[in-house]
């Protein structure tokens, strides 16, 4: 579910358009939660930060989602850190000033209902790979639910995640080298196909194989 482009306007006509420079943060964890995002163009990148420095990437957002929702919670403070994966165009919304496009609009409240509930189901899928999956099984079902469908915005493309070894280590909570590693195998029974900062799925079949137990629910 995202925002329709010519839904936009009711975001605008209240908000302030920002612009971020790939790389650059958004708010860090602990910052007073006031406001709520809309990604007009670009895509962000939401994470943890340990107290040793580590980074735990929890989801990346592309155009027309929202992110910063807590603060719909009253006085709340982020539970995530926000930075911009590419040149990222915002819209800035204090819930104050959105309500009344809201209370005027049950098409666009829904699609933010919508949103969250999509959140939490995909927040959901995170945790059960975390708890329940090896690492060949978490590797292969984010890179199954990742590509079920082309996602230009996300720049997912004919099966193709325009991600790095690295970048694949912070999604699924694993090492790179082991990712290097099972995506050496993958690569060898060919089911995926790795170039720069690019990772291919190949045969979507074959990677089932690789969920075990868990392959029949895969998309």
């Amino acid at each position: 579910m995202h925002i329709r482009d010519e839904q936009f306007d009711m975001f605008e006509a209240v908000g302030q358009l920002l612009h971020y420079r790939a790389g650059e943060l958004i708010y860090m964890q602990q910052d007073s939660a006031d406001i709520l995002y809309l990604i007009r163009k670009g895509r962000v990148r939401v994470y943890l930060s340990t107290e040793s420095g580590e980074e735990v990437t929890l989801e990346i957002v592309e155009k027309g989602r929202i992110f910063g929702e807590s603060s719909f919670v009253q006085d709340a403070c982020r539970p995530t850190t926000v930075s911009a994966v590419t040149d990222t165009e915002l819209v800035a919304c204090r819930l104050s000033e959105l309500g009344p496009a809201l209370c005027g609009s049950w098409e666009l409240t829904s699609a933010l209902l919508q949103m969250m509930s999509d959140t939490c189901d995909y927040l959901s899928r995170l945790v059960k790979r975390a708890y329940l999956y090896d690492r060949r099984e978490r590797l292969a079902a984010f890179l199954l639910e990742q590509t079920a469908v082309d996602n230009p915005d996300k720049g997912i493309v004919d099966g193709a995640l325009p991600y790095t070894h690295e970048d694949l280590a912070l999604v699924v909570g694993l090492s790179r080298v082991t990712v290097t590693r099972v995506l050496g195998e993958f690569q060898r029974q060919g089911w995926v196909e790795c170039g720069y900062r690019k990772i291919r799925v190949r045969d979507r079949e074959g990677l089932r194989q690789a969920l075990g137990r868990f392959g029949k629910s895969a998309s």
